[in-house]
């Protein structure tokens, strides 16, 4: 049940939409047919102590939007109502799309992040458009707009997702209520643009840790929301409020000193996404389990992690002087927290 209305969603979220959101992906039992529900929670709880205001439940992976609306579940009751959970928005039809935001927002979602599919292949700003509103009217959730050259859009646009675009959306869609803005990623001139533009109206989401906190010395940024920066530990949310409250020259000097694992992280993902534009779901996974969070392999078909990224991501994790494990490699794959068995029923 959502407590707000379309008209306030956009009041809301101004209020809501505050701190730094990271991503949390499913786990699952060892032979893949279930949910890893104490994983799942683990992962949450950890969240939540290392200083993240919500985060985003991956369906970009092997999941059904029942299991998906089942993790909503686990998720809200681990973190408590003050926690933001996004829907992704990634299935793989817009009427799935709209089925599964449904579904899990009766079990405590309370925001969406809107990504477009493979399968949808507009010629015209204007088919984007209407897949945006019917989103948007038949969830009723109070939506992150998702500038991104990974929808392909740039055939129609050179931004993806131009000014005039954004405008026609943010007037008459009234649940857009904040932009993840990435046009022109990895460079920077969508958050500009949009910040530019729109910073009055809606919320501007800057995902990117490596260039927002430098960023923040001139934009006054309150939410960034959604990417892996819980591999890092405490440090992005940390180094974030810093920023936000004005301790930049401080925020700065940890933002010098985690250098290895941005590093490092940006040349692991280049050997996968730009040829792809898809994520290596593996190996923000494994990045999290270094961190202290379940791990644990996705359901195929998954990517695999050469060992050889492995080391790389851990061995940067130490220089950087952030928590990393000291569990070996090959524990990954089973994930750190066991899956309960199935309860039986007395009589069964």
């Amino acid at each position: 049940m959502l407590n707000y209305s379309v008209t306030e969603a956009r009041a809301w979220a101004r209020e809501e939409f505050v701190g730094a959101a990271a991503v949390t992906h499913p786990s699952f039992t060892a032979d893949f047919s279930q949910l890893n529900e104490d994983a799942i929670q683990h992962d949450v709880v950890r969240l939540k102590e290392m200083g993240y205001t919500g985060t985003l439940l991956v369906a970009e992976v092997n999941i059904t939007p029942e299991e998906n609306a089942r993790m909503a579940a686990i998720a809200r009751e681990a973190a408590g109502p003050d926690f933001g959970l996004f829907f992704h928005a990634i299935y793989g039809t817009l009427e799935q799309n709209i089925e599964a935001a449904k579904l899990a927002t009766k079990s405590g979602v309370d925001r969406a992040l809107l990504a477009y599919p493979a399968s949808f292949w507009p010629t015209s700003l204007d088919e984007v458009f209407d897949y945006t509103k019917r989103f948007t009217e038949e969830t009723q959730l109070a939506t992150m707009l998702f500038p991104l050259p990974a929808w392909g859009f740039e055939r129609i646009h050179p931004a993806g997702m131009p000014v005039d675009f954004v405008r026609r959306i943010i007037d008459e869609l009234p649940n857009i209520v904040a932009i993840k803005a990435e046009q022109g990623y990895p460079g920077i001139p969508g958050l500009m643009e949009m910040y530019h533009h729109f910073r009055d109206e809606v919320v501007i989401s800057s995902p990117i840790e490596a260039s927002t906190i430098p960023l923040m010395s001139q934009l006054k940024l309150q939410y960034s929301a959604t990417a892996n920066t819980n591999w890092m530990g405490d440090y992005y949310p940390r180094v974030f409020d810093m920023a936000r409250k004005g301790q930049w020259e401080e925020a700065m000097k940890l933002y010098w000193q985690v250098t290895p694992a941005r590093a490092a992280n940006d040349a692991v993902s280049a050997t996968s996404t730009p040829g792809t534009n898809m994520i290596s779901r593996t190996q923000w996974k494994y990045q999290e389990w270094l961190s202290g969070y379940n791990g644990g392999a996705l359901r195929p078909p998954a990517t695999k992690l050469p060992d050889r990224f492995m080391k790389q991501l851990r061995a940067s994790l130490e220089a950087s002087g952030l928590y990393v494990t000291d569990s070996p490699d090959e524990e990954f794959m089973q994930g750190r927290i066991p899956a309960r068995a199935p309860r039986v029923s007395v009589g069964a």
